[in-house]
């Protein structure tokens, strides 16, 4: 069985949902990850030149089931096609004894072939309302610095740098 979370048709968002306007104008959502649609998911891939600014869908999904409970993995379908992965977070211990608790997205894949299309927007927006629906006022993410990195598209969102380094990637936050 398939469960399908936030779905919108273009222009008219199911309540709750983020505004998906991507230039198709079809029906776009975010679906669980099951066996009916593993296998599109791990077949979802960025620009080669983007590589090294993500992990692959895969690492992904190995991730998501170490963390059950925090890691939320999705696909980004517009219709019946699948355009992109995400994966978010929620209320993780981010710097452990300091009390610091955050959420935010931790991956995001938007399909080669089908990035500049508003996906990418449409998947951000989709986690700051499951963020606001679960309580939050921010969502976090991390980027890797450098040419053919995703810093433009973030901060073209609204996000800031928080000044902090993860693991080498840049923090940013934006307030919801």
């Amino acid at each position: 069985m398939t469960t399908t979370a936030p779905r919108t048709t273009a222009g008219t968002p199911e309540p709750g949902t983020a505004p998906g306007t991507p230039e198709s104008g079809t029906s776009l959502g975010l679906e669980e990850i099951t066996r009916a649609n593993i296998e599109t998911a791990l077949a979802i891939r960025v620009r080669p030149e983007q590589e090294f600014a993500v992990s692959p869908v895969v690492k992904s999904l190995a991730e998501a089931y170490v963390h059950p409970g925090v890691a939320w993995p999705r696909l980004i379908v517009d219709g019946d096609r699948a355009v992109g992965f995400l994966m978010a977070f929620f209320d993780i211990d981010w710097d452990p004894g300091a009390g610091l608790v955050r959420s935010g997205l931790w991956r995001l894949n938007i399909a080669a072939g089908e990035q500049g299309r508003g996906y990418g927007r449409f998947a951000v927006e989709s986690v700051a309302a499951e963020i606001r629906r679960r309580g939050g006022t921010e969502l976090h993410v991390t980027w890797h610095p450098g040419e053919h990195g995703p810093e433009g598209f973030y901060r073209g969102l609204g996000f800031r740098d928080t000044g902090e380094r993860s693991e080498g990637e840049t923090v940013g936050v934006l307030a919801l």
